[in-house]
């Protein structure tokens, strides 16, 4: 496609369609979080959940705590956080690390600060289609050497989920996702394709960009941008500072969603029968009577 000097490099630019804040809140154990999906503002935006850009300092966490029917993907951005499980599965979490946990038909585990000082990340929660809600849990962990990261003319992403600037990350999205996390060098300038049919959305974790398009108002951290209908995002760095900002998009699953708490359904029947588990440990939640993380026998 060539581009026309003045015009946008995308046949139909997506711009910005709604703009707030993420204000600081309480969330699991003494923890600080800044909630933007899964809020009165914005309660879900199919397949998007959750989102929690986290700060967490001991003792505060996330203790022992249980998901059914949708995926949590962690992705550190300072410090660490240990994460056990009742399969027996341990494993520490790192500044630049990514933990994309499918839970399933079930999961009980604990989140907690691993390291001194303040653990700073984000948590997004992606919904599973409801052939996808019952099945086996599963873990795909990547450390931040191993994450897929390009630069180019200013702008250089890490590609979490998804594809960007030619190259691809190994992560498996049982629902269509990409997940970018862009640095754009003051004067930089990002044209980066969205599927069409996908819901996206921006957080800006520092600095100020203008977003969808030249004539916009800039936007400034701790923002969430949801993007209107189009092919694909520009975004600018008019400023004097680095722009860092997460590019989130996934199709849509357009299905009945009935939440309960961790539990994700698409009736309230199956979240009836999700509680009745839980509380019997059965269906995916047996191994829940017997075990305890590690912090909480402490």
């Amino acid at each position: 496609m060539l581009q026309r000097k003045g015009c946008s490099f995308f046949n139909e630019p997506r711009l910005v369609a709604k703009k707030f804040l993420a204000r600081p809140q309480h969330e699991g154990v003494g923890a600080v979080v800044r909630r933007s999906i899964g809020r009165f503002e914005l309660k879900y935006f199919d397949p998007f959940l959750v989102l929690d850009e986290f700060s967490v300092t001991a003792p505060a966490g996330f203790p022992d705590h249980p998901h059914r029917g949708f995926e949590t993907v962690t992705y550190m951005l300072q410090g660490a956080i240990t994460h056990e499980d009742f399969e027996g599965h341990k494993g520490t979490i790192e500044a630049g690390d990514l933990q994309w946990m499918t839970a399933g038909r079930g999961i009980v585990h604990s989140e907690m600060p691993a390291a001194q000082g303040t653990q700073k990340g984000f948590q997004l929660w992606i919904n599973l289609a409801s052939k996808y809600k019952m099945i086996e849990p599963r873990y795909q962990e990547v450390l931040s050497k191993d994450i897929a990261e390009a630069e180019e003319d200013g702008v250089k992403v890490r590609v979490i989920a998804g594809e960007a600037l030619g190259i691809k990350s190994p992560i498996y999205t049982r629902t269509p996702t990409m997940f970018l996390d862009f640095s754009l060098k003051p004067g930089g300038h990002l044209q980066q394709p969205i599927p069409k049919p996908w819901n996206a959305f921006v957080y800006i974790l520092e600095g100020e960009g203008i977003f969808g398009n030249m004539k916009s108002q800039p936007s400034n951290s701790h923002h969430i941008l949801l993007l209107g209908h189009g092919d694909g995002l520009e975004a600018w760095n008019k400023s004097s500072k680095l722009l860092r900002f997460i590019l989130v998009g996934a199709e849509p699953l357009g299905e009945p969603l009935v939440q309960f708490g961790p539990f994700v359904m698409n009736t309230q029947e199956e979240i009836d029968q999700t509680i009745h588990d839980f509380e019997n440990f059965a269906n995916g939640f047996e191994k829940a009577r017997h075990w305890r993380s590690e912090n909480e026998i402490h």
